[in-house]
């Protein structure tokens, strides 16, 4: 009936406890054997349904637990074929190994969970980590920059009062006014070797050196009657200057230098070799420019004479 079924294309379910048809399942295209799960140990249904595998026969365990006979339950486990004992017990054996691989498949499960969730963790604490790493970047560049203007405008003003006493003690007419200019000009060193050791100006701001010879201003008795003003100090100024090939720490003091040495020695013009290469020696040097009072005006070089790569600076007369 069943293949008669089969080949006519109808669509059939039959349940039976013959064993037969579960061989008949395995021989013919176009059925299949499928069968309920039983739990073995408390002789209950789990109600899931197995495709391609055969049911065993739990009659006669059933028939035990219900307190049949045992010399009732001997006869009819004898009659029972012996091909269909072998299958029971080899479906037996697959129903056990089923049960251990997905016991296994439920703890690989739960374990690629577990591992997922810690993996998530990581990645969020990453990401945080990253941030802050980031945000204390940020912080610490921003100090570093305020910290640097402000020993940049500190020293400015410094310079500013010495060469206003400088500027006194040239133009002293008699004893008394060279006193106090040159007190001045001691005050002002002072103050401004006060900073220079503060440390937040960084090395190199050596142009102080030249500015303590100030301090020997001549009296106006050791001074040329022709003249009513005091030279200024003797100091070896270049016309230019190059910073390639240094770092921005390292040319900043060299520049700073360099156009003090060149207002002591009242050149009008400087030239600044500073190349074009990533730019930030460029950005450098017009920053320190833009915040010197003593500069007129700057911009780059014309192109037969640098270009971009050169910065010509002229002074306030």
């Amino acid at each position: 009936m069943l293949q008669t079924l089969t080949r006519r294309r109808a669509v059939t379910l039959a349940t039976t406890h013959l064993g037969a048809l579960k061989q008949l399942a395995a021989e013919t295209v176009g059925i299949v054997n499928a069968s309920l799960q039983f739990d073995a140990d408390t002789l209950r249904p789990t109600y899931r349904l197995l495709k391609g595998v055969p049911g065993r026969s739990y009659g006669l365990a059933i028939a035990r637990r219900l307190g049949i006979a045992p010399d009732v339950l001997e006869i009819a486990e004898r009659v029972v074929p012996r091909a269909e004992r072998a299958l029971d017990a080899l479906l037996a054996t697959v129903e056990a190994r089923a049960r251990e691989l997905d016991a296994k498949e439920q703890e690989l499960a739960a374990r690629e969970e577990g591992v997922r969730r810690d993996t998530e963790q990581l990645d969020s604490r990453a990401a945080e980590l990253a941030a802050r790493e980031r945000d204390v970047k940020a912080r610490a560049q921003s100090l570093e920059r305020e910290a640097r203007e402000q020993a940049r405008a500190y020293l400015l003003e410094a310079r500013k009062k010495v060469e206003e006493a400088l500027g006194r003690a040239r133009a002293a007419v008699d004893e008394t006014t060279a006193k106090e200019a040159r007190r001045l000009v001691e005050r002002a060193i002072e103050e401004t070797d006060q900073g220079a050791g503060s440390g937040e100006q960084g090395p190199g701001w050596m142009s102080l050196e030249e500015l303590k010879r100030a301090r020997h201003v001549p009296s106006r008795s050791n001074r040329p009657t022709v003249r009513q003003s005091a030279q200024a100090p003797s100091v070896n100024a270049a016309t230019e200057i190059s910073l390639i090939g240094l770092r921005v720490s390292e040319a900043e003091p060299l520049l700073v230098k360099a156009l003090d040495d060149a207002i002591l020695a009242d050149l009008p013009h400087l030239r600044v070799v500073h190349g074009k290469g990533t730019g930030a020696l460029r950005q450098l040097v017009h920053e320190v420019l833009s915040a010197d009072p003593r500069v007129k005006r700057f911009g780059f070089a014309p192109p037969n004479q640098g270009g971009h790569g050169v910065t010509l600076v002229e002074f306030r007369a």
